[in-house]
């Protein structure tokens, strides 16, 4: 079944451009013109995605994103024109999963598209390629994209449970900032470290003191790691 992408953007040329080239690769994508209407939109179609640019009329992107994200966490994608690493920080603290600065090749967007969606259906899986990791009172399901922390769900963005799983499949050990930039972001990701610090502080939010034989360490100067204690 075919993906749908929500474009919520207010230049027609980008827009336009936008659906055509995702339409070609297989997508179905429904264009809003300004904020409120990619707010009714997402409320009545239900996208896979969402595609947000941040001056928006009506409503701009940082008040659609904050809608979307009260009752949802489905993937949303920033495009915009704005490139500061103040807007992108604030992007992702509010819950986006990536960020692409205008002007950007097609391609990228597709990539990135893809990444963020790459979660193929549990039961489709073999049982040897399911991504579920189990710790004392966490449970890290990259299929179903659930975080159950001491027997309750939370609600996760994608790109912080994709970090989580990245860091507790291989406990203990020590990534510095580019190499989870790389390999959790992909290597089409041109952002900075200062991304991963902010979803390291937001996974923290979530699981701290929940149990002592396990935590997210800094390791000052390098980067961070999952720890477990043994005993």
């Amino acid at each position: 079944m075919a993906k749908s992408v929500l474009i919520v953007e207010d230049d027609n040329n980008i827009a336009e451009l936008l659906r055509l080239y995702l339409e070609k690769e297989g997508y179905l994508a429904t264009i809003a013109s300004d904020g409120q209407m990619g707010v009714r939109f997402f409320e009545s179609k239900h996208p896979d995605i969402v595609l947000l640019d941040i001056m928006l009329p009506v409503m701009d992107g940082w008040a659609v994103l904050r809608n979307i994200r009260k009752s949802s966490n489905v993937p949303v994608i920033m495009l915009t024109a704005k490139g500061e690493t103040t807007d992108k920080v604030s992007g992702l603290k509010m819950g986006a999963d990536d960020y692409i600065t205008k002007p950007f090749e097609m391609k990228e967007v597709l990539a990135r598209i893809e990444a963020v969606l790459r979660r193929g259906a549990p039961e489709m899986q073999p049982e040897h390629s399911r991504k579920r990791l189990e710790f004392d009172k966490l449970v890290i399901d990259l299929d179903s994209f659930e975080l159950i922390v001491d027997g309750k769900k939370v609600d996760t963005p994608p790109k912080e449970m994709e970090l989580l799983y990245h860091l507790a499949s291989t406990p203990n050990r020590v990534y510095t900032r580019n190499q989870l930039l790389d390999e959790v972001w992909g290597f089409d990701y041109f952002g900075d470290s200062r991304t991963v610090d902010v979803h390291i502080k937001r996974l923290r939010e979530k699981l701290e003191g929940v149990s002592d034989q396990w935590s997210v360490k800094t390791v000052w100067g390098v980067g961070y790691k999952f720890e477990v204690t043994t005993g």
